[in-house]
Parts: C-alpha cells; sequence; structure tokens
C-alpha cells in the first residue's frame, strides 16, 4: 500500500512542478538612441502575474557570449501586477539571450532568447 501511494504521489509531481515555474515576456521599444531599449517584463507563476520579486536583467549575443554582453541591472515594479521595467543598452542588433534573475517570492533564473532591431524585439523561434 504505501509503494502505491508513493508512486501515486510521484506522478503527480511533475505537473505541480510546472505550475509553479515562472514564466516571462519581453516587450521592448526602442528609446530613439542606437541599441537603447524600454523593456516591459511581464512574469507570471502557476498563471497569475508574481508581484513582488526583485529582478536583475543582464544579456549576452549566444553567438558572441565573451565578446557582447550587457552588466546586470535591476529592474523596478510596472505599472502593472507582475510588470518589471528596465532599460537596456545593447552592443548591436542581433539574437540576444536576455538573463531574468529573481529573488524574493520565488528564486529562479530565466533565459529569454530574442531578436532585437530597428522596431524592437520578438522571440526567437526554437
Amino acid at each position: 500500500m504505501a509503494k502505491a501511494t508513493f508512486l501515486l504521489i510521484l506522478g503527480f509531481l511533475p505537473g505541480v512542478a510546472l505550475a509553479q515555474t515562472p514564466k516571462a515576456e519581453l516587450l521592448c521599444r526602442p528609446t530613439g538612441t542606437d541599441f537603447i531599449y524600454d523593456c516591459t517584463i511581464r512574469i507570471s507563476r502557476g498563471g497569475k502575474p508574481l508581484e513582488g520579486a526583485q529582478l536583475t536583467v543582464g544579456a549576452d549575443m549566444p553567438s558572441m557570449p565573451m565578446a557582447h554582453n550587457v552588466r546586470p541591472r535591476k529592474a523596478r515594479p510596472g505599472a502593472r501586477p507582475g510588470e518589471y521595467v528596465v532599460r537596456l543598452d545593447l552592443e548591436m542588433l542581433g539574437e540576444w539571450a536576455v538573463k531574468l534573475r529573481l529573488a524574493g517570492p520565488v528564486r529562479d533564473q530565466l533565459i529569454l532568447h530574442y531578436e532585437f532591431d530597428s522596431k524592437g524585439a520578438t522571440p526567437v523561434k526554437r
């Protein structure tokens, strides 16, 4: 009986873990100065906005990680629950791996791959 209960509980754990994994979306618009973007990051956890997080944002180019990188900066809370804002000062256009380090109600790191161009940023399809 104990073995069956253990297997039953173990079967539910992956779903629970996935529901608690934070998810993030990046919305960036150019500022009018080359390679500088004002970004809003929307973070949710379990389908609800993640509020009260301390968020640090950095970036590097996957094709040249040692050559082009952005020193991490602290984001500040945005206008809505689960939103955080930060200004990214990139070194060039192209694909960037935006690294989000979360602290506070949850500790995690998320890496978002986005293509930055003169219009803003779009997610890279993998």
